[in-house]
């Protein structure tokens, strides 16, 4: 996997998760985002991540943030930083 497809994927995940976090996007929105752009390129452990924040959301209810939150924040800082 190119070094370019790997940042793409983080990249798109980190906007989406910045946007959610800052009210723009839906809890349903994110989940089906998430699928869209998929886990193509990343490491195993952001594999793990990303997956784990997809199960804590099919689990949220619509409208709910709070237990997401620091989830989300912490997907952020990882893929940001890179695992």
């Amino acid at each position: 996997m190119s070094s370019d497809t790997r940042l793409t994927t983080e990249n798109r995940i980190v906007n989406l998760l910045s946007h959610w976090l800052a009210g723009h996007v839906r809890n349903d929105e994110l989940r089906r985002r998430l699928d869209e752009i998929g886990t193509e390129g990343l490491s195993p452990g952001e594999v793990e991540l990303v997956e784990e924040l997809h199960a804590e959301i099919a689990q949220a209810g619509p409208g709910e943030r709070g237990s997401l939150e620091r989830l989300v924040r912490e997907s952020v800082e990882a893929l940001a930083l890179g695992l």
